[in-house]
């Protein structure tokens, strides 16, 4: 008899081992202490983990399809290899996580706290992070395209050489130079717009 995931947390946790090669559908978790669980080639779909305690998780090689885990607790946690597709992740904390080679697609993130976490080599598409917090964030040769970042605070973030020209970044909040936007790569209405934050009257 295959055994739901909360059978496999609780069995994790007692024999101290990851959970692994498996594939969970229509699961749902509510205020469930997942901390310090790893997870590898794990498929979650349709599955809806709310107010979830995740901190410091680390997933490698996993999969999320058409789940939820909005307002959940992913800080200090780890993630590699990993896609998350069609996916809502509002309001969710993944303060001093790291990324790598994280596939994002298709997905909201809206309000999402991301303070002082790293992204190397992660693509995001077509996604929402609209008033995400991306502040003191260290990303290493992002991908973007079509994210929607309005709002966003990207205060000492650096983003010289990131190519943000297909994204909205309306009215992203930065420190009073706007230092964190130089060397960015953008298009030439998201410039006038940022010249107006300068002072420069556009003619």
């Amino acid at each position: 008899m295959k055994q739901s995931l909360k059978e496999q947390i609780f069995l994790a946790v007692e024999e101290e081992k990851p959970i692994e090669g498996m594939q969970f559908e229509g699961e749902w978790m509510e205020e469930m202490d997942i901390s310090r669980m790893e997870f590898d080639q794990v498929t979650f779909t349709k599955c809806r983990f709310i107010s979830c305690d995740f901190l410091a998780a680390s997933f490698y090689d996993v999969m999320f399809i058409n789940c939820e885990f909005s307002n959940c607790n992913f800080k200090e946690s780890y993630w590699k290899r990993v896609t998350i597709k069609d996916c809502k992740a509002d309001g969710s904390k993944f303060g001093r996580s790291s990324f790598r080679e994280l596939h994002i697609t298709g997905s909201t993130f809206c309000y999402a706290n991301c303070i002082q976490t790293l992204w190397e080599n992660c693509r995001i598409e077509e996604s929402d992070f609209k008033e995400s917090f991306l502040s003191e964030v260290k990303w290493k040769k992002p991908v973007l395209s079509k994210v929607n970042f309005a709002n966003a605070d990207f205060f000492k973030t650096p983003l010289k050489g990131i190519d943000l020209s297909d994204c909205n970044i309306d009215h992203i909040m930065m420190s009073d130079q706007y230092k964190e936007i130089a060397g960015a790569k953008i298009n030439m209405f998201q410039a006038v717009e940022l010249a107006k934050l300068l002072g420069v009257k556009v003619v």
